[in-house]
């Protein structure tokens, strides 16, 4: 139980000593927020400076998207 434990606080996308560039995420872009559609790419920059967000922390992409993270990709 408590690896299943772990493993959830990993993928995490609400904590940001989770999040660091170069990671592959799957993040909510403003415009998609009404339907959840979630875009993919590589983290480049952090956003947010606080170390939670109960939304998801705000992200950069090497693509220049910018959106709040709800899945880490393993």
């Amino acid at each position: 139980m408590g690896k299943d434990i772990l493993a959830g606080t990993v993928m995490n996308g609400n904590i940001r000593a989770n999040i660091r560039p170069g990671l592959r995420v799957r993040i909510v872009l403003k415009k998609d927020q009404p339907t959840g559609k979630l875009t993919e790419g590589i983290v480049r920059d952090i956003l947010t400076n606080s170390s939670t967000h109960p939304r998801g922390i705000k992200v950069r992409l090497m693509s220049e998207e910018v959106g709040r993270v709800k899945e880490i990709v393993a």
